[in-house]
Parts: C-alpha cells; structure tokens; sequence
C-alpha cells in the first residue's frame, strides 16, 4: 500500500479504491488523545471521496486502541476537572458519527487490544475482524467511569444486553474467539494470517456495488441505530457526572500507580 498522508497521530494508506486509516501511536497503544480525534475527522472527511470505495481502520504496532490517553488527559473546565463533555461532543462524537454515517462499507482490523473508546471505534464499524490474539474491554468502570463512544449502543446491538451488562459491570477482556461467539465480531483470523485476510475481505469490498452498501448501511441505522445522538448525549452527560466523583480520581490515581483501585462510591 502507498502512504497517501500523514497525520500526527494517524496515517493514511490507500490500494486501488481502498483507503486504510491506521493509528499511529503505537509506543502509547494508539490511546486516543483530542488530535487522534481531530486526525481521525479529518482521515473520515477524505472518506468521503468518489474513489474511495471501502475503508478499513486498524492500528500501528500491537493493538488498535488501548482507549483514552489518561496520561495526556483532557482540558480542564472551570471547576478544575477534565473537561470530557467538551472532549466527547466536539472531537469524539464526530468520529463515531462519520463512520456509522459514511456511505461506505468501515472495517474494523482489531490487531490487538481495543479498550474503552478503542472498543467503542471497532464497533461502530459495519464489520469487525480481529487477530487471534486480540482482545475486546470495556475498561471505563475501572476507572470509576461509564461507557462512551457510543459502545452502550453497540454492544446491546451486537451482542445483547446481558453480554452488555456484563461487559460494563466488570469490565473484564472478551478475547477475540469469545467475542466471535457472542457477535462482537464478524471473523476472527490466525495471527499470522490477519493481514492477507484483511486485504482480501478489503479488496472484495471496494469491488463491490458501493450504491448498494450505501443504501444497506441506512437500512441498518435506520433499524438499530436510529437513536445514536441521543445515546451519545446520554453518555457524555452521565460521564461529566463521572468525572466528578472521588471514584474516578481514584482509578486514575490507580491506573497510574499501577495498583488496585480502592473505590468508596462517591
């Protein structure tokens, strides 16, 4: 594949009318920080070209996404803490939107982990695939917080409320083989055989009738995700109440020391 354009964080592959979007952090496990999100508008808004015909999102070194980038942080608001509603609505949002909404068929090649809005990208997508090894998390009650990204809306659609639940609750890794199963992915592939499988299921995508993707892809919106702005609005309101609590400054402080969160509930 051919280097079309570099991002900061994100680069831009194409072959023939395939355009691949790779995250490109891979020393930080590609954790999203408010650039990825702006390089990844920008990577969807490119998307959009008449010649781009299938587009496959995956990520540099050994995972797609290990989630938000709590070493970098967010902004903060007045009262001093992360400002996470602003982070979701104008930059998250957006990137979940563009895919859900993009006339074009979107896979997700999970090469490794995909936790917190890692997961949440992979499963907007129309299909999953994932490496043998790779792993699917719901990693924000670890820190106190709740899911975003729209994964309270795809997970229940996928894989259905108790799985959902599950996943939320105890926020425990779903390996790929058992992500299979449950729905949260379309094919799982051998480690060593991921990537040519990805290219085949690429290129029989962008020689596909792309009018009638399209027309698939409203169909299923329409269908199951005809609520998906008010679901995001839901998590980001309920995730700034998050951020507040003593709970989630805990995680982090956890998360950070390396250690067992000892949360109070408050």
């Amino acid at each position: 594949m051919e280097l079309e354009h570099a991002y900061e964080t994100v680069n831009l592959y194409r072959r023939g009318g395939e355009l691949r979007i790779e995250l490109n952090r891979p020393d930080a496990l590609n954790a999203w920080t408010l650039q990825v999100g702006h390089d990844l508008n920008d990577a969807l808004r490119r998307a959009e070209a008449d010649d781009v015909r299938a587009v496959v999102i995956t990520g540099a070194g050994r995972a797609f996404s290990s989630g938000a980038d709590l070493k970098q942080g967010f902004e903060a608001t007045e009262s001093g803490h992360p400002d996470v509603g602003a982070a979701l609505r104008d930059v998250y949002h957006p990137v979940i939107l563009g895919v859900r909404h993009l006339p074009k068929p979107v896979i997700a090649a999970v090469n490794g982990a995909a936790a917190g809005i890692g997961c949440s990208l992979a499963l907007a997508c129309d299909l999953v695939v994932a490496r043998e090894s790779a792993y699917f998390l719901l990693a924000f009650v670890n820190i106190g917080l709740v899911p975003d990204g729209g994964s309270s809306a795809f997970v229940p659609a996928r894989a259905g409320l108790p799985r959902a639940a599950e996943m939320a609750l105890l926020g425990e890794k779903i390996p790929a083989a058992q992500a299979l199963q449950w729905g949260l992915a379309n094919r799982v592939w051998a480690d060593d055989a991921f990537q040519d499988e990805v290219d085949a299921l690429a290129a029989r995508l962008a020689a596909g009738p792309t009018g009638s993707y399209a027309g698939t892809k409203r169909q299923l919106n329409a269908w199951g995700y005809q609520r998906l702005e008010e679901q995001l609005e839901l998590e980001a309101t309920l995730q700034e109440q998050s951020v507040r609590s003593g709970d989630f400054q805990e995680g982090v402080s956890a998360f950070l020391q390396k250690r067992a969160p000892e949360f109070r509930g408050a």
